[in-house]
């Protein structure tokens, strides 16, 4: 028996006694972001809910990792007298960076709409978008790969060196482990009846990846945009 089909007496909620009145700013917020919050002060019973709310915690946390590594960056930039070492020319904004970078956050797209795909119960739709993100996103990282192949400093090459491949490798990590989840959700696909009941991870990792797309826009812009 789901939770929609409990009576009232078998279901049990959380009491909002926090004196910021949430459920009212909630119902302010759009709804592709509602979605992600709890409702009715946390309903014993939504699985789905909590688990929403927590991996959304989660990647605020992870917010504040990039944030700081952000902050150290511009900090550096800023106060460094010479941030490239003779002879150095640092990242280089090529085409192929940008294609690459065009393909990322088109991504988001494409994942989006396998989402909802899937919402409207078009599995071999959802199958479709769902591999072509992770091709996507597989073809940002040997982009990145052969990026990292061709650059004239290393890790200890100066602030520039350590900045730079500390900045795009951990986010390559993020993209990497969003690749692993998709595969997951692919192959979950194949499983009868299995998102008939809950598409959290579906949504989860499709957040995820609004979230590493983001992450490289304000990192393509610290990175590439930002000259010395």
């Amino acid at each position: 028996m789901t939770h929609q089909q409990l009576p009232k007496s078998m279901t049990h909620t959380h009491t909002d006694e926090s004196p910021i009145p949430l459920e009212k700013i909630r119902g302010l917020l759009p709804d592709w972001l509602k979605r992600f919050l709890p409702t009715g002060g946390g309903d014993a019973d939504d699985d789905h809910g909590r688990s929403m709310f927590g991996f959304t915690v989660f990647l605020l946390s992870e917010s504040i990792v990039f944030l700081s590594f952000f902050l150290t960056y511009t900090a550096l930039r800023l106060t460094s007298d010479q941030w490239l070492p003779p002879g150095v020319k640092g990242p280089d904004l090529s085409t192929y960076v940008i294609i690459n970078s065009v393909v990322l956050v088109s991504s988001s797209f494409v994942i989006q709409a396998a989402e909802d795909a899937l919402m409207h119960h078009n599995l071999k739709k959802f199958r479709l978008l769902w591999l072509t993100t992770s091709a996507m996103g597989v073809f940002f990282l040997v982009g990145e790969i052969k990026e990292w192949l061709g650059l004239d400093f290393g890790l200890s090459t100066g602030q520039v060196g350590g900045t730079f491949y500390l900045l795009t490798g951990f986010h390559g990590l993020h993209v990497f482990t969003g690749i692993l989840l998709q595969v997951i959700m692919f192959l979950r696909s194949f499983r009868a009846g299995n998102y008939e009941k809950s598409h959290f991870g579906v949504k989860a990792t499709t957040l995820f990846w609004h979230f590493v797309d983001v992450i490289w826009v304000i990192l393509f812009s610290l990175v590439y945009l930002w000259r010395a």
